[in-house]
């Protein structure tokens, strides 16, 4: 099997693993047990679990980060329904078996404190996210600030799904970003 496959592969379980259980909880052994790969070849491509988490993290952040772009550019209407959308994608993922929050969120709060490289990933996602959204919500004709409102308000939809096990948080979400975008756009 060729080094890219066998990467996707360990990858796909390393992903599975710590989004589901947590990284501090999953060894090194249980990805090598998930992935089908020898712990040495598992080395080879990863030489530690910190390299592991990074790039899990940097993968899942390219993943998510697309597949919202993706959601929100296949809507046809006005540029405000476009920064609305990004509440229903995130209801959407709210309803997804398994869902357990934010990876970034949850990989920050397990190792933030220690792991430099887990810290600058999540910020880099977070403050990634919040571009993404300040510019749909520029293209709507709204102020800057307003794109860290709707930012706040999806990343508190997020820790509220995640804690509550409901989508409702999103469309609760939604029905305030829409509230703001009217009252700034009066």
């Amino acid at each position: 099997m060729d080094t890219e496959a066998t990467r996707t592969r360990v990858l796909d379980a390393a992903e599975e693993l710590f989004y589901g259980q947590g990284i501090q909880a999953v060894g090194m052994d249980a990805v090598r047990s998930a992935s089908g790969v020898t712990l040495r070849r598992l080395y080879q491509l990863f030489p530690s679990k910190g390299a592991l988490v990074e790039a899990y993290l940097l993968r899942r952040d390219a993943r998510w980060r697309a597949g919202l772009a993706a959601y929100v550019d296949r809507v046809d209407g006005p540029p405000r329904e476009r920064v609305l959308a990004v509440f229903d994608w995130l209801r959407g993922w709210f309803e997804e078996p398994g869902f357990r929050g934010c990876a970034f969120i949850n990989s920050f709060g397990e190792l933030g404190a220690t792991s430099p490289e887990v810290a600058e990933a999540a910020r880099r996602h977070k403050e990634e996210f919040r571009r993404y959204v300040t510019d749909l919500v520029a293209e709507a004709g709204a102020p800057a600030s307003a794109g860290a409102y709707v930012t706040l308000l999806a990343e508190g939809a997020m820790t509220t799904a995640a804690l509550t096990g409901s989508s409702r948080p999103a469309r609760e979400a939604r029905e305030a970003a829409d509230l703001l975008l009217r009252q700034v756009a009066a």
